[in-house]
């Protein structure tokens, strides 16, 4: 084995570890999430109703997280990929096919897709979970949000039920509107596949 290679290998395992520490935040953001989220609708039934104006916002901010959470997954196995081609092409046998079997398996690079959570014959339980979780952020933000107003907001005088509103309506907005452009669109990938394209794969 010659020193690129060498040098292809150690990059290879650096970015499978990255695969496991993404992972390992992800479901740790999750977690973080169904706690303090449960956490508050209790305090929000045990007489302290504004909590219940909290769990838009960890939702909120969850989804944010856990889609930068895959953006380095997909990051590291847009490298790892790379990296097996180079490295089977050098050998002249397909001996890394990790890359092959996340595509088949988790969830394919380099197509249209919800994050992680791509259509048709790319669907799979990964993709699944991530719209799973996604519904049920989505279900908690909307309870808290019902449950605040009705236990809360209602009660307040002032502007600020307008106030709370719009700024998760703004954020909302432009967090959907930029996840759209970045993993629906194409563009985090495109941007990866052309800074790869100086690795000579063929």
């Amino acid at each position: 084995m010659d020193d690129a290679m060498r040098l292809a290998a150690a990059q290879l395992s650096r970015m499978r570890g990255m695969t496991v520490e993404y992972h390992r935040r992800f479901f740790g953001d999750i977690r973080f999430a169904v706690l303090t989220i449960g956490a508050l609708f209790v305090l929000g039934f045990w007489e302290v109703p504004a909590a219940f104006l909290l769990v838009p916002v960890i939702a909120l901010y969850t989804a944010v997280q856990t889609a930068f959470d895959a953006s380095y997954l997909i990051f590291a196995r847009q490298y790892a990929a790379r990296l097996e081609r180079y490295l089977n092409q050098r050998a002249g046998e397909t001996i890394h096919v990790g890359a092959m079997m996340e595509d088949a398996y988790l969830f394919p690079l380099d197509v249209r897709k919800i994050v992680t959570a791509a259509p048709g014959r790319g669907f799979s339980w990964f993709g699944f979970v991530t719209l799973f979780q996604t519904a049920l952020g989505l279900a908690a933000a909307g309870f808290g949000m019902a449950l605040g107003y009705a236990n809360y907001l209602q009660f307040q005088t002032g502007p600020w039920d307008a106030a709370y509103f719009t700024t998760l309506a703004v954020l909302g907005a432009a967090a959907l509107g930029v996840g759209i452009w970045w993993f629906v669109g194409g563009e985090g990938e495109r941007r990866l596949r052309n800074a790869l394209s100086a690795l000579p794969v063929e």
